[in-house]
């Protein structure tokens, strides 16, 4: 290995007329503005495909007489000037969103948002699929409505894997260098010109990050790399691949992302008032964070913990326990135990942070049990979410009801700037305005939709359809020759697929539990279907298998099988190397957008939302976001959210389903014509799609949602603790200490009730309860009736609660509590009394397992 004497960066050599590009390229703004998107494809076409649409790496290989040759170019220049001009209006915008509806009330929010992956653009491939692009998206539409954000990740050397198929469809997977030098990101320094860095821990010794920053519009990512020669082997490899390698390896990138994150924006002199934890791979940040609060502050860990907790939100986005990032305590011993005994817990106190209630000494720990016990507030992803991640998690709050278990929901949604075809921005800009750019969260702003002629918006889709054809078809020629094949002889490329035919895409993470082979569980019939010479259907598929996940691997080989028969090989092809950029091309020029996760697995997705703004009909599972999004007029649902415990058989149930919905809707709404070519009837149900699902299904509503529903309340709950140097932390410490001692000692001593014998309908009837509660007081609790109509099993449905009055003591020195309660309508009514822990400052959140029902 040949070692470099000097180091240096060698940077494009641009006249000083073309300066203004080198403001551009370094704010990724330009990822969803058409304009500079535009600017730079100018360039040079070639060039900006083969770098993976990255400004700054064409800037440096681009012929430099093409460079003197655009400094004389007026057109090109003033094409530039406008494009800097509309980056500044849009940095020094003041009537944001923000500016105008919250600031007045909150002026000193301020999020870090803190993520495992971030996918913004191809170019910086630093995300592996929906998770990374919903965070990316996030940080786009924050810039957009000018939100005081931050994120926080990690820089990758490697990132996310490139992925090509073998001569059997099998999946591989190569790991290109990324420079970072040749990348949209600056290297963060300090006042002295020195790289900020930060320093983590580990038993192999100390590793040293260096932060780097991309700039997203207003919004700054700081990402974290530790590729750096001053670290041992074991420490440059943390930030090497993106979910690569084994379980030591996940524990330490996301020890360096929660712990070295909450650093680093120390060392930047950020101070945020809410940490949102994307997935429990941060959640490590929460133990960081009571260290630091415990030493700069003096607090105890119990008030630390009080503090740091109140101004913490996690969003959960897995509705299966196997999607949890589980470590065996040997692994929590290995690399954390220095930072638990930082905080002065034990052993036991530290495991039990990430274990639930009752667990075994063995019992691994869990990263989203340490992110609900450490965030305030906790929120699903679509609104099916929120109820599977409360029963999922009720284990954590014995004795509450599902639907009190303190996590709600916040449906995704994606940045419709980053996802509308250039054809259908202009159309809609022709009939909308410029106001559905602005603000895609208001309906009013989509209500011209109905006002465009169906052939315009028929035809503007039709040339989205022949553009994705083309790619498809390149694409594929492409990644045979990749492997040294070429077509089969008598077929050529002008054979694979048509532009005039109905397209099915299915492009997204591979895994079991999406059935990408459902499609294929009959597959005579499903010839039967695409072979029509009369209404003939083709399909693309494109995704990723993680690269240790074998099942998705195989199920990728018999697509790619089953694509080569002579019966399919015209209709259905397989890409590789899905990206945001070959995604782009497929949710903007598919007919049908084909989801079909089981039931219960899916917590939201969100291409199908990506696909809906570019006119393309939605056909799922009733799962994650399809259950809120869904309405006949909007697409098809296969099946009505119905859960099988026989697999095979709920597969062998929704194949049927699926082929019956093309066989008897889709395909013959697609092609029943009118005297003008249009199929009227399918784009009508276009139009309504369009006008129900984008105003509610996008990032800036979503962010919105978080900053109402979450930011702001966790930002005010944050500061009360934190007034007076941490004064109320302290108070609510030292009650939930008494409250946890003395629980045992509070019982329901008797419970009466005015009634005698039938009770009329709607009458009032008076529950008297008696409590003993020494040491405790009525002003440590909360008592409540619940009350409503006996159902199945005996048990209340559709209950009411009436809160409990105190009424003093009675002889034997319990304290009497009452209510009056209505009696109800007909039939059998019932009631009984639950006492949970109640603080002024305990917001929303209840103590978990101090919960007492009468018995």
């Amino acid at each position: 290995m040949l070692r470099p004497f000097q180091t240096f960066k060698v940077v494009p050599s641009l006249p000083e007329e073309l300066s203004p590009l080198r403001k551009l390229v370094y704010n990724l703004w330009w990822t969803w503005n058409r304009e500079a998107i535009s600017l730079f494809s100018s360039l040079d076409r070639d060039l900006w495909d083969s770098t993976r649409h990255n400004p700054v790496r064409m800037l440096g290989e681009i012929n430099q007489g093409r460079l003197e040759e655009l400094a004389r170019d007026e057109h090109f220049l003033e094409d530039m000037h406008r494009v800097c001009q509309h980056l500044d209006e849009y940095m020094a915008k003041e009537d944001t969103w923000f500016s105008l509806n919250v600031a007045d009330e909150d002026p000193d929010l301020r999020v870090a948002y803190f993520s495992m992956e971030f996918g913004i653009t191809e170019c910086i491939p630093n995300y592996s699929g929906g998770l990374g692009v919903l965070s990316g998206e996030h940080l786009k539409s924050a810039s957009d409505l000018g939100i005081p954000l931050v994120g926080v990740g990690l820089l990758y050397q490697n990132g996310y894997f490139h992925q090509y198929l073998n001569a059997d469809g099998w999946q591989q997977e190569s790991y290109p260098l990324n420079d970072f030098h040749t990348m949209p990101l600056h290297m963060e320094v300090d006042e002295n010109g020195d790289p900020v860095t930060v320093t983590v821990h580990y038993p192999f010794g100390a590793v040293v990050a260096q932060v780097w920053r991309a700039q997203v519009g207003r919004v700054p990512l700081y990402l974290l790399n530790t590729n750096l020669e001053i670290n041992p082997e074991e420490g440059r490899e943390i930030t090497g691949k993106l979910y690569g390698g084994h379980m030591d390896m996940r524990i330490r990138q996301e020890i360096m992302l929660g712990v070295g994150g909450v650093r680093a924006l120390a060392a930047l002199g950020i101070k945020p008032t809410v940490f949102h934890m994307n997935e429990g791979h941060s959640a490590f940040l929460g133990v960081e964070r009571i260290r630091k609060a415990m030493q700069e502050q003096g607090l105890s860990f119990g008030a630390a913990r009080e503090l740091v907790t109140a101004g913490n939100i996690f969003t959960t986005h897995t509705p299966v326990p196997a999607g949890i990032d589980r470590f065996p305590p040997e692994l929590i011993d290995k690399y954390f135990s220095q930072h638990y005994h930082r905080v002065n817990l034990t052993r036991q106190e530290a495991l039990q942070l990430g274990r639930p209630p009752g667990a075994a000494s063995n019992d691994c720990f869990s990263m989203a049990v340490l992110a609900l016990r450490l965030a305030q507030r906790t929120n699903g992803v679509s609104e099916r979410h929120g109820e599977i991640a409360r029963q999922m998690w009720r284990h954590l709050w014995p004795g509450m009801l599902d639907e009190e278990v303190p996590i709600t929901s916040i449906t995704n949604g994606v940045h419709h700037l980053s996802w509308i075809s250039s054809h259908m921005e202009d159309l809609f800009t022709r009939y909308l305005g410029t106001r559905w750019k602005k603000d895609p969260a208001d309906p009013a702003a989509w209500e011209g939709v109905d006002a465009i002629p169906e052939g315009e918006l028929w035809r503007t889709h039709e040339r989205r359809r022949a553009l994705l054809v083309k790619v498809a078809r390149e694409h594929f020629v492409q990644q045979l020759a990749q492997r040294g094949v070429s077509l089969s002889r008598g077929f050529t490329p002008d054979d694979l697929l048509d532009p005039d035919v109905l397209t099915i895409g299915f492009a997204r993470r591979f895994a079991t539990y999406k059935r990408a082979l459902l499609l294929f569980h009959d597959v005579e019939r499903l010839v039967k279907i695409i072979t029509n010479p009369e209404r003939p259907v083709q399909i693309i598929f494109a995704g990723k298998a993680h690269p240790h996940d074998d099942p998705a691997k195989d199920y990728i080989r018999q697509i790619v099988h089953l694509a080569r028969s002579d019966d399919l090989r015209r209709h259905v092809v397989f890409l590789e190397d899905y990206d945001i950029s070959l995604a782009r091309y497929l949710v903007q020029g598919s007919d049908i957008w084909l989801n079909t996760p089981r039931v219960g697995m899916e917590a939201s997705g969100t291409s199908g939302m990506k696909a809906v703004l570019n006119g393309v009909l939605h056909v799922s599972t009733m799962d994650g976001w399809w259950v809120e999004g869904y309405a006949p007029e909007n697409g098809w649902r296969i099946g009505q959210g119905e859960t099988y415990d026989d697999a095979d058989y709920g597969d062998r149930v929704e194949a049927r389903a699926l082929y019956d919905l093309l066989e008897e809707e889709i395909v013959p709404l697609f092609y029943e014509v009118g005297a003008d070519a249009v199929p009227n009837g399918w784009v009508r149900k276009m139009k309504h799609a369009i006008r129900d699902i984008a105003p509610f299904f996008n990032t800036h509503r979503m962010v919105q949602d978080y900053v109402r529903d979450l930011y702001v309340p966790t930002k005010q709950q944050y500061g009360t603790l934190a007034a007076d140097g941490a004064k109320k932390a302290q108070e609510l410490a030292t009650w939930r200490e008494k409250v946890r001692e003395n629980w045992q000692s509070v019982c329901i001593e008797a419970i009466e009730c005015d009634i005698d014998g039938d009770v009329p309908a709607s009458a009032e009837i008076t529950v008297t309860a008696h409590l003993h509660l020494a040491p405790l007081t009525p002003s440590d609790v909360l008592v409540r009736v619940y009350h409503g109509n006996i159902g199945r099993q005996d048990n209340i449905t559709e209950y009411e609660t009436t809160v409990m009055t105190c009424q003093g003591e009675d002889e034997e020195g319990h304290y009497l509590y009452t209510a009056s309660i209505p009696s109800g309508q007909s039939g059998m009514y019932g009631y009984t009394v639950r006492v949970v822990p109640q603080h002024e400052t305990l917001a929303h959140n209840p103590l978990p397992g101090l919960t007492l029902w009468a018995r």
